[in-house]
């Protein structure tokens, strides 16, 4: 019998982690199944995928109800309860990972209000109150990796919280993450703290190919023989990621970490998220099967792992594969007037922007039903 591809991707060092959480998935055997038949060994959720879950169906209701019977009516502070429930039930499913990998895999994250992305102390008052919330240790917080967000993510690692930086697009912002990680470890080394927490660094992937993909198609419009702009297509994204990963193990496997390491540090994994292939005209496993290396993970939604788990094709680390013909095409995108770090920026505040959307979104929602429900309540009360 032919091995999972996704147990397959275990042996090159990456970790499988699901990209999405909903109460029914958490509180039946739906996690458990996924960690069992599946490899999964991790979780993430953000604004959007709890906006999603929170709008369909009843599955909040129920707790809903007992928390307005108890007076809490803020949509805010009613979305947080939701919000650490379900990760509490999601971190004491994937508790037995955590254990088995001893603290280094089997991590849940909660990401902090997108409104404080510019705002260091009420990112930082927030991630510590959320970590208080959930108390269990393997969460990670997530924290944008905007410039209100790199200061927070330094002294949230010196206070030992995992942190799961997301929204990373840039290159040059990746080393920036990398960096505050570094720095917040050697505080707690200086401090005479262990340095027992984790982090991983989500350096988003597809995402990079719709938006330089648009850019090209408005040439090939102008230019429609056009050889060289029809051949970058779908190239930017893994190109990036490539470059990112080469920065990694630049800096987490040279002379500066290696101190942390032989104190007991590990390494700030990359995260590859936003893998699912939004071009149909894309194999639908592309990012998965081109970025596969040690010391990362794949956040993969849910049909991306049952596509890869009947087609994927595990071929080696082949996020090390050909580093300078990575470094080429980002060259090539430039020679045509595109510039990478332009695209990268943008998408930073298009995402920003995008995860508010959804979280106010979110409350919104809340507060609708709390309407309902309030009432429903008062009517029972007569």
């Amino acid at each position: 019998m032919n091995e999972n591809p996704l147990r397959a991707l275990t042996g090159h060092g990456q970790s499988v982690w699901l990209d999405f959480i909903s109460r029914e998935l958490v509180t039946t055997d739906q996690l458990r199944n996924l960690i069992a038949n599946r490899a999964v060994t991790g979780m993430t959720s953000n604004p959007t995928i709890f906006q999603k879950a929170v709008a369909e169906g009843d599955q909040y209701d129920a707790q809903l109800r007992e928390l307005v019977r108890a007076g809490v009516t803020s949509a805010d502070d009613l979305f947080v309860e939701l919000a650490v429930a379900d990760i509490r039930n999601a971190a004491d499913t994937l508790g037995a990972v955590h254990e088995s990998t001893g603290g280094g895999d089997g991590f849940i994250s909660l990401e902090v209000a997108p409104d404080l992305a510019d705002d260091t102390e009420a990112t930082i008052a927030a991630a510590r109150d959320l970590w208080g919330r959930v108390d269990r240790p393997n969460l990670m917080i997530k924290v944008p990796a905007t410039p209100a967000g790199i200061p927070a993510i330094e002294r949230l690692i010196a206070d030992g919280l995992n942190i799961n930086v997301t929204l990373i697009f840039a290159l040059s912002a990746y080393e920036t993450v990398a960096e505050a990680y570094i720095r917040g470890l050697e505080r707690r080394a200086a401090a005479g703290q262990t340095l027992h927490n984790r982090s991983v660094a989500s350096f988003f992937v597809s995402r990079v190919d719709t938006a330089v993909d648009r850019l090209l198609e408005e040439r090939l419009a102008q230019r429609p023989d056009d050889a060289e702009l029809r051949s970058l297509l779908g190239t930017a994204a893994i190109a990036n990621a490539k470059i990112a990963y080469e920065a990694f193990e630049r800096i987490f496997r040279g002379e500066r970490f290696a101190a942390l390491r032989a104190a007991g540090a590990a390494v700030q994994r990359p995260l590859w998220a936003s893998t699912s292939s939004k071009n149909p005209a894309y194999r639908d496993v592309v990012y998965a099967e081109e970025l596969i290396g040690p010391d990362t993970v794949d956040t993969m939604p849910l049909a991306t792992i049952e596509a890869f788990a009947d087609h994927g094709e595990v071929r080696g680390d082949t996020v090390r594969e050909d580093y300078s013909g990575a470094h080429g095409v980002i060259e090539r995108l430039r020679a045509v007037g595109i510039e990478i770090d332009t695209v990268t920026q943008q998408l930073l505040e298009a995402g920003v922007e995008q995860f508010a959307d959804s979280y106010n979104e979110l409350i919104h929602g809340i507060a609708e039903k709390v309407d309902a429900l309030h009432g429903g309540l008062t009517a029972q009360r007569r």
